[in-house]
């Protein structure tokens, strides 16, 4: 998921709602996911392009000025709705919480259709059969539509982790073998050594 702030405020999640209700309007969930989609093209160019980050973040750049920056840069390279939500944005102040405003927009996104993103960190990437098969069972147990978003991890060894809202499940080989080694350190080592001890004097 690109929106990646860990948070949002009131202010963040009525900016969210308006967009939301505004796209609902006009198309329904195609037109809330467009609305989505390009949200979330605008906050990874913003962090490919520190200089374009500067821009909507500035409290020192002038409204005006940036008004008409908006205008050449997203006019007709992005739906009407869009490019007045960023002027209202920027008349208000407001550029600066983007990325907390995509956060509260995908969670009204997910609330209304019944979706839930996951992150899917995995060794090795996951086939299309594997993302399926995955996705199948985690409807099932979450009784959501899931969303994947599959990432490779080295550290992980093997098995995966996932990442639904800010809850994490890890299931991967080295969670495993870190746990093996908490144990043996506590308690596990007294009982091999008692269990070795059995052994040799039988």
């Amino acid at each position: 998921m690109a929106a990646t702030a860990t948070h949002t405020d009131a202010i963040a999640r009525v900016y969210a709602k308006s967009l939301f209700d505004l796209a609902n309007a006009k198309g329904g969930q195609n037109e809330i996911e467009s609305v989505y989609g390009e949200l979330e093209a605008i906050i990874e160019i913003a962090r490919g392009n520190p200089t374009f980050a500067e821009f909507l973040s500035s409290k020192i750049l002038a409204t005006d000025k940036r008004r008409a920056s908006i205008r050449s840069i997203f006019d007709g390279k992005c739906s009407d709705l869009m490019l007045r939500f960023l002027l209202v944005c920027n008349d208000k102040g407001r550029l600066y919480k983007l990325e907390e405003i995509a956060v509260a927009f995908d969670t009204f996104l997910q609330e209304q259709f019944g979706r839930v993103e996951v992150d899917v960190f995995t060794a090795a990437g996951l086939d299309s059969k594997q993302l399926n098969s995955l996705k199948d069972r985690l409807k099932g147990a979450l009784g959501k539509e899931p969303v994947l978003h599959a990432y490779t991890d080295d550290s992980l060894i093997g098995g995966m982790k996932l990442l639904i809202g800010d809850q994490l499940i890890d299931a991967s080989v080295s969670n495993r073998l870190r746990r093996m080694g908490d144990q043996l350190a506590s308690s596990g080592a007294p009982a091999i050594r008692a269990r070795a001890e059995q052994i040799f004097e039988s």
